[in-house]
């Protein structure tokens, strides 16, 4: 046998240069022996200035100061380390590098050292590239050798037999042809002679067929960089080489992936595109492969953001697809378009809960919740020979449609975290497809499609209120309900919060609740007060009524509704609330404890038939409070009193201090673990004050001087707030609202800036007719203040006050305004 018999031939990829790391090789006794151009390049020193000085010459003072024997001890020592070291380089300032000390023998013991040196700077940034800098990273083996002028191996480190078998000495004295097929070695040879001659870094990337005790081959990239002596010219050349198997098989996976784009998504069809993922991944990634979808889903229903399992009632699913290289296993207890519960403490239940995935690369189906909790299908995983797991939320635009479950049984390697990356790639290319599929469905199914466009896809509470939400539909197949829920910012930093229902399910409730929520928004634009917006709201309803008289069929039954609408001011920490047979809201203060507040109900929306007024009540709550508006759905069901449901939510909602989000959990929990017999709507908000910095206020006399004393208070006011590009525009805005404030009222005014998100200027005055801008004649001398106040703001209104009225606008920030 021939020294050439340990490894066979290889393949070549191709070679590419690239800027490498700094490399220089130093003798026993930390004399430096052999430069390279790289390393001139990062530390400014030439061969000729290091070669046969120490390497302490270009380290920090404090290395110099131990001297070379000291750093050669370190490095027996520890038989070569790696880390950081400051350098210095040739013009005196310090750098802080990454430093790789190997060790190289030679014939009759001879010991060298290899310093590998890159900038830390470089390797955060991504700057550097190439095996080297790849192993200095993730700490991988580097097998090195060095080669004189003639191409024959002088000194090899321990590393490199383990990357082609070939025993340390059986290689001193030889060249490639020795150690590597002659047509790969030729190959070589012509790469390591360009690097002599040009003194360069050269990479070359290559598949090998490593020793027979390794399984498959294996890919490796080497780098060859000219070593120089003192006169600059080349010593001879340096190898060092890395397996870089794992990132060969990345770019395989990479165009399996490109492929996985005409195998999945080939029609609209949810069912079948959850099959097409399925039999993509096995047997590609796994032995075993399942597409669960939440229950709704394969109906074209998408699920509502935030509506999650909770932990007393997971969401159901229905399996949609299934593959396995073994067919029996395809007899399992849940075959396509069957509903699957999954346990609360299952790694299913949490995958769908967090949207996150779920990695076990040794299974346990011997103990644990949902074992016991699912014994048949826990025996069924047993009979598998599933022995490794992989859970991958399918997520489409914040919303988890589904699970997807990869297993394995025949391949006995366990699942690592690339297998991981890879299936989450695959299900996020499937999630796409199934979301096509469903915005397809929804479009076909008209009651379907009211459910995402009618109820919010996000609230904001602005710098009023923190606000955190849940909807959750009573039956499925009756599609959307009548509840509504709806955060709208006002005037003055000020919020509205909404919530409704309407009577019924199905698609007229739902078309129904969103002509009441369009209504709503409206009305609130106009700055009304709760209980004149509920009563606009009611004739809104009774229109409808009207208007439906004579219709017959399902769309006939008359409308009604209730309503809840209150107005948090966080200048004044005030709410103002009016309800339409709704239940009142509860009120949870700083320190825990939970309120009902006496609040008139009225009756239903297009029911009372205008007899009985609708009441306001104002309330002052301090910041923290939180505020829970909900619908009778969540406190009242067939079993029990709404007392009793009223007590259950007052108990989830005392913790002090905790995350909206948390609370809006807690509260779902109380829920029976059957669905609900009627929507559940909950909308939570904590109260936020602003800080008295960001108000100011002036009381104005009705007097001559008044608008010019008003402009100077505010442009004042915006320089002491650092808003000096809004003073032109403000100023002529103030001067006009005081003016007109001047000319109509007969009292005291007040002009107040609030400076939140926006800046809103108000003026206060006694006169209770709302300004209307009309449409000046060419010489006509007045009539124009409100048309500039239009111009010069991002919008503009009034409101009502108990004192009379309030006139506003508001301009946006300078994008340089700091947030005091």
């Amino acid at each position: 046998m021939t020294d050439t018999d340990h490894t066979l031939p290889t393949e070549p990829v191709g070679p590419r240069e690239t800027q490498d790391a700094a490399i220089a090789m130093l003798d026993a006794e930390g004399t430096v022996v052999g430069w390279t151009h790289a390393a001139q390049q990062l530390v400014g020193y030439s061969a000729g200035e290091v070669v046969g000085r120490s390497a302490t010459h270009v380290l920090s003072p404090s290395h110099e100061a131990r001297g070379a024997a000291a750093f050669a001890e370190r490095c027996r020592a520890r038989g070569g380390w790696s880390g950081t070291a400051a350098i210095r380089h040739r013009d005196g300032h310090t750098l802080r590098m990454a430093l790789r000390v190997s060790l190289l023998r030679g014939r009759d013991a001879g010991v060298r050292w290899l310093v590998s040196v890159t900038d830390t700077g470089s390797l955060s940034s991504g700057v550097t590239s190439g095996p080297v800098r790849e192993s200095l990273l993730a700490h991988a083996p580097i097998g090195i050798v060095v080669y004189d002028p003639k191409l024959r191996c002088v000194w090899v480190n321990d590393a490199m037999e383990r990357h082609d078998g070939v025993p340390r000495h059986r290689r001193f004295g030889r060249g490639l042809k020795d150690s590597l097929p002659a047509v790969e070695a030729e190959a070589l040879k012509v790469v390591m002679r360009q690097v002599l001659e040009s003194g360069t870094t050269t990479v070359h990337e290559y598949r090998a067929w490593p020793p027979a005790d390794r399984p498959r081959e294996h890919a490796f990239s080497a780098s060859f960089f000219c070593l120089q002596g003192a006169d600059g010219a080349p010593l001879g050349v340096c190898s060092m080489t890395v397996d870089v198997t794992g990132n060969r098989r990345a770019r395989e996976r990479l165009a399996i992936l490109s492929e996985a784009g005409t195998h999945i998504g080939s029609t609209l069809d949810v069912l079948r595109t959850s099959q097409e993922l399925a039999e993509l991944a096995v047997p590609l990634l796994a032995d075993h492969a399942l597409v669960d979808l939440v229950e709704s889903v394969p109906f074209g229903v998408e699920p509502a953001v935030r509506t999650g399992t909770t932990k007393g009632r997971p969401q159901p699913l229905r399996r949609a697809g299934l593959a396995s290289v073994d067919l029996g296993v395809l007899e399992s207890p849940w075959v396509r378009e069957e509903v699957v519960h999954a346990h609360p403490d299952s790694p299913f239940s949490a995958a769908l809960r967090t949207g996150r995935s779920y990695l076990e690369p040794v299974l346990d189906t011997r103990s644990g919740p949902w074992v016991d909790h699912d014994p048949v299908r826990a025996q069924r995983v047993r009979d598998s020979g599933v022995h490794s797991l992989m859970v991958v939320p399918i997520r489409a635009r914040r919303c988890v449609l589904g699970l997807a479950l990869f297993g394995r049984s025949v391949e006995q390697k366990p699942f690592q975290e690339d297998d991981l990356l890879l299936a989450e790639e695959l299900v996020t290319r499937a999630a796409l497809c199934l979301d096509n599929a469903l915005q397809y469905a929804r479009e076909r199914t008209a009651a379907l499609a009211l459910q995402r466009d009618l109820l919010p896809h996000r609230v904001r509470g602005g710098v009023a209120v923190e606000v955190a939400s849940r909807y959750v539909p009573a039956d499925l197949a009756h599609g959307v309900g009548g509840d509504w829920f709806d955060v709208i910012e006002l005037s003055g930093a000020r919020v509205a919060l909404v919530v409704g229902d309407v009577v019924g399910h199905g698609i007229n409730a739902a078309a129904t609740m969103g002509r009441l929520r369009t209504a709503v928004r409206t009305l609130a634009d106009l700055d009304l007060p709760p209980d004149e917006l509920l009563a606009h709201l009611d004739d809104t309803v009774r229109r409808l009524n009207d208007e439906d008289a004579d219709v017959t069929g399902p769309g006939s039954a008359e409308v009604g509704a209730t309503c809840l609408y209150a107005v948090y001011d966080p200048v004044t920490g005030r709410c103002t609330l009016s309800r339409a047979g709704h239940p009142p809201p509860l009120i949870v203060d700083p320190q825990g404890r939970v309120t009902l507040p006496d609040l008139p109900a009225a009756a239903p929306l297009g029911m009372g038939f205008g007899l009985v007024p609708f009441e306001s009540v104002e309330l002052d709550l301090p910041e923290g409070s939180v505020l829970a508006l909900y619908s009778d759905g969540l406190v009242e069901s067939r079993d029990e009193d709404i007392d009793v449901g009223l007590r259950r939510l007052g108990a989830a909602l005392t913790r002090p201090g905790a995350p909206l989000e948390d609370l809006c959990a807690r509260a779902m929990e109380t829920l029976p673990a059957r669905a609900p017999a009627d929507d559940v709507t909950l909308l939570l908000a904590r109260t936020r004050a602003l800080r008295p910095a960001q108000v100011a206020c002036w009381d104005l006399r009705n007097t001559p001087v008044t608008v010019r004393t008003a402009r100077h208070l505010a442009v004042r006011q915006l320089r002491q707030w650092g808003l000096e590009p809004l003073v032109t525009p403000v100023e002529s805005v103030v001067g006009e609202l005081v003016t007109n404030a001047v000319r109509h009222g007969d009292g005291p005014s007040r002009l107040r800036l609030i400076r939140h998100r926006v800046l809103t200027c108000e003026v206060f005055d006694p006169h209770t007719g709302r300004p209307r801008p009309r449409r000046p004649r060419a010489l006509d001398e007045q009539g124009r203040g409100l048309h500039l106040v239009a111009r010069l703001s991002r919008r503009w209104g009034a409101r009502s006050s108990p004192d009379g009225k309030v006139v506003w606008a508001e301009q946006d920030l300078p994008s340089t305004a700091d947030a005091r």
